[in-house]
């Protein structure tokens, strides 16, 4: 079965459901997620979206905050147009319904802002300690009620179909720059794949943390986007650079709950197990440090230690103060039996976020014709070699708009895409054997986790990238063997971006910004760019 539209977007989250709605102006768009709609990385952002809100801030504060996390890796340009449209974007949330929270003083109707690691003002906004929920509620709505926004739960993109692969099936010559048509996707529910036609295919399928064993994402941040991207031949950017969160959950209960970052703003202090702080010792900006100076000093101290975890410490705060500042955090917490206005609570560092990934120009377009990618699966260079906190959500917003104005423009001359032939299920057979999915996905998170987490080694990246070709090697043979399923293409996924992150690690023989190893520990002035990588289609 075919099914052809304007626009396809992959992805439920801020990117995609902002960019449906200003392109369904003009265009119609199917939109797929592999889950139920608006489950994403977005739905689970705690701390808010970063804007100049407050007469005592300016964009150059915001510019110069953000430059400073990077590590000296952002495009000037991405900052600027990210920063300077915060206002007019958030206030689009604003008009649709988004209930950001306002400060508790009485008669006063401002927004409550608060203030992250890395930020110079208080300029986050926020709908309590649930700002991504709440931004999804309120763009999810919206989306459901347009005419022009088809909306398709449980199907989960496989792969996209350029002209260059339909050139190369049927023996001709492929064009000199790609252009993408379509994308074969899998309903979940009736296991049947389909060929989506489309002028322009929008990848808004976020990160991948999945990728390492302890992460704050949800089950789908399989980088799915990112993959998919790397296998068609697009450009791919910066995918050393994983942010990992300094405060997730340690609990045994409750393996990737974020504790977010305004706490720390609030005051919320880093403690050992015998009650002591520790950041002063590794930067003068103590927890308010940017978040890969925070995770290195976490883990610096549970290596030279022994210890499993440390602590954040709420208690200079009432717990009337905490309940009505952060109520989910409370509560979660008290389900587990911890009162944090009167127990710090026990965190330790998690996979989070990827400043790298399929690379942009400024409308949100990649190296192939047709294909835009927005939110965390795209590499703007806002982030650079590190993101600053609440700039994600920002992000998305944002580029979203950017690509919809920059695709309604070409869209009208955009020839109609070229039909691809049904999917072949070939001699494939249905699997009897998830244990072996399951194993090799366990595999990947560990080694991952180990040989390329916040501190690496020249020798651990190695291993790693041995490991990945093993790998990688039984998926191929697996994934011909056996009909497609929603995990066999997320582990297909993973070890694809397990490749694309070891590689980029290899490439880039300093410490910079996220990507610290101990063989080289400085900073490089020869190695401020950005490490590109592609794949050969030929």
């Amino acid at each position: 079965m075919a099914v052809s539209t304007d626009v396809l977007v992959l992805g439920s989250g801020a990117a995609g459901l902002t960019f449906a709605l200003h392109m369904a102006r003009t265009a119609r768009v199917i939109l797929i997620t592999k889950d139920v709609r608006g489950e994403s990385n977005s739905a689970y952002a705690q701390g808010g979206i970063a804007a100049v809100w407050h007469a005592d801030d300016d964009f150059d504060n915001h510019v110069q905050d953000t430059l400073v996390a990077g590590a000296g890796l952002c495009r000037r340009e991405a900052v600027e147009q990210t920063v300077r449209q915060a206002p007019a974007r958030v206030q689009d949330l604003i008009d649709i319904g988004t209930r950001f929270t306002r400060r508790d003083a009485p008669n006063d109707d401002e927004y409550d802002l608060h203030r992250e690691g890395g930020h110079s003002h208080r300029r986050i906004l926020h709908a309590d300690d649930l700002t991504g929920a709440e931004i999804v509620r309120a763009l999810l709505a919206a989306c459901e009620q347009d005419p022009n926004i088809e909306l398709l739960d449980h199907h989960a993109a496989i792969d996209l179909v350029t002209e260059s692969w339909l050139a190369r099936r049927a023996g001709a010559i492929p064009p000199e720059r790609d252009r993408v048509v379509g994308a074969y996707v899998l309903d979940t529910a009736t296991a049947e794949v389909t060929a989506i036609a489309a002028k322009t295919v929008v990848l808004a399928t976020g990160g991948a943390g999945k990728v390492y064993l302890y992460t704050t994402n949800p089950r789908g941040a399989t980088g799915d986007g990112m993959a998919m991207a790397y296998r068609a031949g697009a450009r791919i950017a910066n995918m050393e650079f994983v942010q990992f969160h300094p405060t997730c959950l340690f609990h045994p209960k409750e393996t990737s709950f974020l504790i977010t970052e305004a706490l720390r703003g609030e005051g919320g202090k880093l403690v050992d197990a015998e009650g002591k702080r520790f950041m002063d010792a590794y930067d003068p900006r103590g927890e308010l440090a940017p978040r890969d100076v925070v995770a290195r000093a976490i883990d610096d101290v549970l290596k030279r230690r022994g210890l499993p975890c440390v602590y954040l410490d709420m208690r200079h705060h009432s717990r009337a103060h905490l309940e009505q500042h952060f109520p989910n955090i409370c509560a979660k917490l008290d389900g587990l039996g911890i009162d944090m206005a009167t127990q710090p609570i026990p965190v330790v560092p998690a996979a989070h976020y990827f400043c790298g990934g399929v690379q942009t120009d400024l409308s949100g377009e990649t190296s192939i014709a047709g294909l835009y990618a927005i939110g965390e699966v795209a590499c703007t260079g806002l982030h650079g070699a590190n993101r600053l906190a609440s700039n994600s959500l920002l992000e998305a917003l944002v580029f979203a708009k950017a690509a919809a104005e920059a695709i309604a423009v070409s869209l009208p001359t955009t020839a109609a895409p070229l039909e691809a032939p049904p999917w072949d299920h070939g001699k494939a057979v249905d699997s009897d054997e998830l244990v072996v999915i399951n194993q090799t996905w366990e595999e990947i998170r560990r080694f991952m986790w180990n040989y390329v987490g916040i501190v690496r080694t020249h020798r651990r990246l190695k291993r790693a990238q041995r490991r990945v070709e093993l790998v990688q090697d039984e998926i191929r043979k697996y994934y011909w063997d056996f009909r497609v399923t929603e995990d066999l293409i997320e582990l297909r996924n993973l070890a694809m971006v397990a490749e694309m992150v070891v590689r980029c690690a290899l490439d880039r023989r300093e410490s910079r910004g996220l990507h610290y190893t101990l063989d080289f520990p400085e900073q490089d002035a020869r190695q401020i760019q950005d490490t590109v990588i592609a794949r050969p289609t030929g």
